[in-house]
């Protein structure tokens, strides 16, 4: 059965670890095998995208793939050619693997019916955004080691983030502790158990944490504006020096930064903010994920 990475439920726990010790293998490793030569991958982009789209496309290539982007504003969706149909004319090139990313929740699921390789989630909507999960976990494991145990604290418009949703499912899996901090408007529908609390206060649970991931506010995701200004957002959840203190604490965000909203510049600066770090990560974490799937289409 052809295999599609939409969501972190897609990998079982086996295949988290394998895909993150691939991928610090390949971040170790001064040559890079030439996995993907000869293989086609198409990226299509409905939103804009910087780290993502250019980390799958360096990764694409330094394992040997060729990389095809689709200008959706160059395509024939623009002349109202459906998604389907795009789709399925893309699949008739016979690539190897497509990855997507689109604002609406579940295109993905939806694309995977119609292309015979698999489909690989870039983020969808406030759906998923599974390889930033995995990158993330990557970025935790080079830091501490094991991460069974450890306190990831995941600060901000959680309600709306793909990011958290995926880091959430993964980052429990691989045993670790979240804390989700929000204002009630902004907190995940997820139940509170034995490894997830939910808090509405950053220093309630600042001295129980051994990460802090700041998420951007999705204001392009609210159906109207829930705070005056987002300086008054800020002065309860932005992540600041003077918050962290001296505490043995690492700083995670998977961008783009709102400066002195999400994080203030001076923690930006601080060998503990580890923001450029996923960054680079991300491309060792798409190699092994490309790695992974790409070799599965026939």
């Amino acid at each position: 059965m052809l295999q599609h990475l939409i969501t972190t439920q897609d990998l079982n726990l086996d295949s988290i670890n394998e895909i993150i010790d691939k991928a610090i293998q390949y971040k170790q490793d001064i040559n890079t095998p030439q996995t993907l030569l000869g293989k086609i991958i198409i990226t299509i982009f409905f939103e804009n995208s910087t780290r993502t789209l250019s980390s799958f496309e360096i990764a694409a290539k330094r394992l040997g793939a060729k990389v095809v982007r689709l200008d959706i504003h160059k395509s024939s969706t623009s002349k109202g050619e459906t998604i389907a149909d795009t789709a399925s004319n893309i699949n008739a090139m016979k690539p190897n693997a497509i990855i997507i990313r689109h604002r609406d929740a579940g295109a993905g699921n939806y694309l995977a019916r119609y292309v015979s390789c698999p489909i690989i989630n870039g983020g969808d909507g406030a759906h998923a955004h599974p390889t930033q999960a995995l990158l993330d976990a990557m970025t935790m494991k080079l830091h501490f080691g094991d991460l069974n145990g450890k306190r990831i604290a995941i600060v901000g418009d959680i309600m709306n983030s793909r990011v958290a949703t995926s880091g959430i499912d993964l980052f429990r899996r691989l045993g670790m502790k979240v804390t989700l901090v929000a204002p009630p408007h902004f907190q995940s529908l997820f139940n509170e158990s034995d490894n997830l609390k939910k808090v509405d206060n950053i220093k309630s649970c600042i001295d129980d944490c051994d990460v802090i991931m700041s998420l951007r506010t999705q204001t392009e995701r609210h159906n109207y504006q829930i705070y005056s200004s987002l300086k008054d957002y800020a002065s309860l959840f932005c992540i600041t020096k003077e918050l962290i203190g001296d505490r043995d604490i690492i700083v995670l965000h998977p961008g783009p930064v709102h400066r002195n909203i999400d994080i203030d510049d001076e923690m930006l600066k601080d060998s503990r903010c580890k923001v450029l770090d996923q960054v680079s990560n991300g491309v060792f974490v798409r190699m092994a994920v490309l790695d992974k799937f790409a070799n599965l289409a026939k």
